[in-house]
């Protein structure tokens, strides 16, 4: 049976192009043109198997549309695009039931890729918990889904404390390991702006590789290379977490 997406976005030509890339690909497709109109059309979830939903839109935002599309279809499948966005953007949206987060403009392969993945994705676990560390909630979650690829929490121990090896399933099924390593300079730059060393075995650090391979996935929309990442800098932003931590 042909499956049915339903696109939600405030700009005529991003829903042209994306019918017109989703229609190649064998899929019906609905159109709405803000998010009053996206619930409408969705009516109560059974006509569609997925929704390709945009973050900003004049009167009912992303993620609002995006919560009321899940509470009356706790199971719809919902791929959030936006051409801003940010880790935590990204968590939000994973936080409400988001299947997956794409970047705009979306290459035919990406937005192709992030569809199948959302259809072949099980709804019931979407939903991640936020890590809290004495108090402070971060970004680290459990999986982390951008342009078709899913990033899975590092298991156990690392093989060693600067080290962070993520299992990262591409749009295809694929599954990858990605080495993120953390700079001791790194290190340092947080030990001397907060007055507090975190050595490099923190799970402080776990979040920041989490959210380098993120960004990358993000940019990029591919597996890193086989050396994998570094981080070599901190943002600004984090310090006030890190001197909580």
């Amino acid at each position: 049976m042909t499956k049915r997406i339903l696109i939600i976005d405030d700009e005529e030509n991003i829903r042209r192009v994306t019918r017109l890339t989703l229609e190649a690909a064998g899929y019906e497709v609905g159109e709405a043109a803000d998010g009053e109109r996206g619930l409408e059309a969705f009516g109560d979830g059974a006509g569609w198997d997925a929704v390709l939903l945009d973050q900003r839109m004049p009167g009912l935002d992303g993620l609002e549309t995006l919560r009321q599309l899940k509470q009356r279809r706790p199971d719809a499948r919902v791929i959030m695009s936006t051409a801003y966005a940010s880790i935590e953007l990204a968590v939000d949206a994973m936080k409400l039931g988001a299947a997956d987060f794409v970047r705009k403009p979306m290459t035919p392969e990406i937005l192709r890729g992030a569809v199948a993945a959302a259809l072949l994705k099980e709804q019931s676990a979407v939903a991640p918990a936020a890590a809290t560390r004495e108090g402070t909630t971060g970004p680290l979650i459990q999986t982390v889904t951008m342009n078709g690829f899913t990033i899975l929490e590092p298991e156990g121990e690392p093989r060693e404390p600067s080290e962070r090896r993520f299992k990262v399933n591409s749009p295809g099924g694929d599954e990858h390991e990605v080495l993120v390593r953390i700079d001791e300079e790194a290190v340092g730059y947080v030990e001397r702006m907060t007055k507090r060393r975190l050595p490099a075995d923190s799970s402080f650090w776990t979040m920041q590789a989490q959210r380098a391979l993120s960004d990358y996935l993000w940019r990029e929309g591919s597996v890193p290379p086989a050396g994998g990442l570094t981080v070599r800098d901190v943002d600004r932003d984090e310090l006030p977490v890190a001197a909580r931590w």
